[in-house]
Order: structure tokens, then sequence, then C-alpha cells
């Protein structure tokens, strides 16, 4: 059986190492757009349930989910377009289509009953989907999802998170807020 000479052994080792190493450089911090959203007014998407009251319509107002297409089904007028609007833009268009036809002067207003859920995954007690709150920190999160593990990285996590139609990835501080509908995944350290 042959040797593998110490020169040869030794590449090996380093071509293995840089490969390790070359892994680890493929997340960057946030991008700019990644912290501005966090700041941005709240965006519906899927997940999301709203409260729509409608003034002095009994009938209308109710409790109504955004569904995986993006859309609420209003009675009336049907199917209405929520994802990537604001309550106030949403509430505009529901009140612009009530006033073809089927109210005068409607007043709706809308609020979120309940947000989409936050993911936590990696090295984090319990793994999984959990209720997003308004003002929400990652560490608020890991603290929900049960703590850190032993050998969590507990300095920077990567969070995923959609921003304009665009699945954006950064590994940001564990004070840094989150939105909802964002994936936190907590690494293992290396020492």
């Amino acid at each position: 059986m042959p040797f593998v000479q110490p020169k040869t052994l030794m590449a090996m080792s380093v071509a293995a190492m840089m490969a390790a190493l070359g892994g680890c450089t493929t997340y960057r911090p946030a991008p700019k757009a990644f912290n501005q959203a966090t700041i941005q007014p709240y965006s519906l998407d899927s997940g999301d349930r709203l409260r729509i009251t409608v003034f002095d319509q009994p009938t209308l107002t109710n409790t109504y989910t955004v569904d995986q297409a993006g859309y609420v089904a209003f009675p009336l007028i049907g199917q209405v377009p929520a994802r990537g609007r604001t309550l106030q833009q949403l509430s505009g268009q529901i009140a612009q289509k009530l006033q073809q036809g089927y109210l005068r002067d409607p007043d709706v207003t809308i609020d979120v009953d309940r947000y989409r859920s936050v993911y936590i995954m990696g090295e984090v007690g319990q793994p999984g989907q959990y209720a997003y709150v308004p003002g929400m920190t990652v560490q608020n999160a890991i603290a929900v999802a049960g703590g850190f593990t032993s050998r969590a990285n507990q300095s920077m996590v990567d969070v995923t998170r959609k921003i304009n139609g665009q699945v954006l990835t950064g590994r940001v501080n564990i004070s840094g807020p989150i939105i909802a509908g964002d994936t936190i995944y907590v690494r293992e350290r290396l020492f």
C-alpha cells in the first residue's frame, strides 16, 4: 500500500480547510434594503389575519385572512389583492370597490388581528413556527423558542426576509429587529 507524501497530505489539508472556510464567506452582512424593511409601513402577505370594519355595516365587518395567493375574499366585491400593500392602501382599495354600486360613502378601517408567523431554526431549544409580536427582536424570538443551545453562536444570526417580492438573507446582530414572516437561523459556533 503506497504512503501519501507529506507535501501531498499538506496540500490536501489546506484545500479541505479552504473549502470549509469558503462556505463561511457566502453570508454577508445584511444589505441596506434589508434593514430599511424594519422601519417601513407594514406590508401584508399570506397568513395575515385582518379585522376589517366598514362603518355602519355590521354584515361586512369581520375578520378576513390573506390567502396563499395574496388575496382577501371580501363580500360583495370578491377577491381583493392584498400582498405587498399597506393597511391604508388596502382599506382605500376596498372602499373604492364598495363605492362602485354598493355603498355611497364607505368608511373602511383595517387592523391586523394576527400577524404571520416567524420561523426559528438551528441551535435553539425548540425550533419551529412562532407568533410574531410588533417590535420583536431576534433575541426575543430566540427566547420564545427556548433560548440558545450550548453550541449556538450567540452574537450573530442569519435572517431570511422577503422584501418587494425578493427573498434576501443577511447576518444580523441578536439585538436587531425582525418583521413578520422572517426566518431566523441560529448557527453553531466554531469553537
